[in-house]
């Protein structure tokens, strides 16, 4: 089996990366793409009390079981089926059930801290970052952890204020400094997904 293109999308919380993620999905078909989620891959908080997974750091690399993550990365490259965590974000705790992931020709690693793991980025043949501005990204992730994640608007502005902008400024936004195509205004770029597009597909042809 050919090694597959791997591919590395990166920024902040709200940025439009999945946006991008479907956009290259939706171009090259589901059958073509294989998907890790950085957030699949959170450290499971089922053992602590509520109170101690409230304050829990979750924007720090730390909270991520990466190893895992590579470990799956690269049985996926050596052409076997991964089993990848389900997160429940109400509870943080992993579900019992798994995904199952099959190998397929590109392998897309979707996170914002993706790029700041030197573990993920060495191998990435594709490394993306999405950049999109502060407060509109403050506006995406309110409207989803209101809406998808059940929480009140409080503890999203305090959970921004204590950890998801200062560790935005730590870790996320130096590891655009890796990047080799940085995309403005997120999967709306519709010039920067066309190049991404372009690039994916010459990178398959040459090693097909």
């Amino acid at each position: 089996m050919r090694s597959p293109v791997i591919i590395g999308i990166a920024g902040g919380s709200g940025s439009g990366k999945t946006t991008v993620l479907r956009r290259i999905t939706d171009a090259f078909g589901s059958d073509q793409i294989a998907v890790l989620d950085h957030d699949a891959y959170y450290q499971d908080l089922s053992g602590h009390p509520p109170e101690k997974r409230e304050r829990f750091n979750f924007d720090h690399p730390d909270a991520l079981e990466t190893g895992l993550m590579r470990e799956h990365l690269d049985q996926l490259v050596d052409g076997s089926a991964v089993e990848k965590p389900i997160y429940d974000f109400t509870t943080h705790s992993r579900k019992d059930e798994t995904e199952t992931i099959q190998p397929r020709p590109v392998v897309i690693i979707e996170g914002i801290l993706v790029l700041a793991e030197p573990d993920l980025e060495e191998v990435m043949d594709i490394k993306i970052y999405v950049d999109t501005a502060d407060d509109i990204r403050l506006m995406r992730r309110i409207r989803r952890d209101i809406q998808e994640r059940g929480r009140a608007i409080d503890g999203v502005l305090r959970q921004y204020e204590r950890t998801v902008r200062p560790m935005h400024i730590e870790f996320v936004e130096p590891s655009k400094r890796k990047a080799d195509i940085i995309i403005p205004r997120g999967g709306h770029n519709h010039v920067a997904i066309q190049m991404v597009l372009a690039r994916i597909q010459d990178l398959l042809q040459k090693v097909g």
